[in-house]
């Protein structure tokens, strides 16, 4: 280890596993068949690098891991509609760690209908769950180029 991580009183690995027992996790074949139902709204938390470069699951929203507290609090001028909608949100990232992280934040923030889709993107892809390429307009992103984003 080194002098940093000597000084962390939680590890990354630790939040992780602390989030993952408090928020509802759902598998990914679960996650399909709710999103083939309607009502499910897939909010996928990756980098921009990683989903132009893996691709997208089509319909879903992205929402940069950075970015979620903001568009989710309607008090805020970046504030998304989307996240007002009575929907079940389901969080993906790669690899599930940090969607739960971002559902445990989104319901510290008084949001119960999200949930964590366990093994995230990877997972997805293993089940044979459609992939988009970024940029085909088979998801939405919410990014809005002319925000400042100067009130971070």
């Amino acid at each position: 280890m080194n002098e940093m991580s000597d000084k962390l009183q939680q590890s990354y690995d630790d939040l992780v596993r602390q989030a993952t027992k408090q928020v509802e996790n759902i598998p990914p074949v679960v996650a399909l068949e709710m999103m083939e139902k309607g009502g499910a709204v897939i909010i996928d938390v990756r980098d921009i690098r990683e989903l132009q470069r893996d691709g997208c699951i089509p319909g879903s929203y992205h929402v940069p891991r950075g970015l979620v507290e903001s568009w989710v609090d309607p008090a805020s001028e970046y504030f998304k509609p989307v996240f007002g909608e009575n929907h079940k949100f389901l969080i993906c990232c790669a690899s599930g760690r940090r969607s739960a992280l971002t559902v445990l934040t989104l319901q510290n923030m008084g949001i119960k209908n999200a949930c964590n889709m366990v093994g995230g993107f990877a997972a997805w892809k293993l089940l044979d769950g459609d992939v988009s390429g970024f940029g085909d307009g088979r998801h939405i992103d919410l990014f809005d180029p002319e925000d400042q984003l100067v009130n971070l």
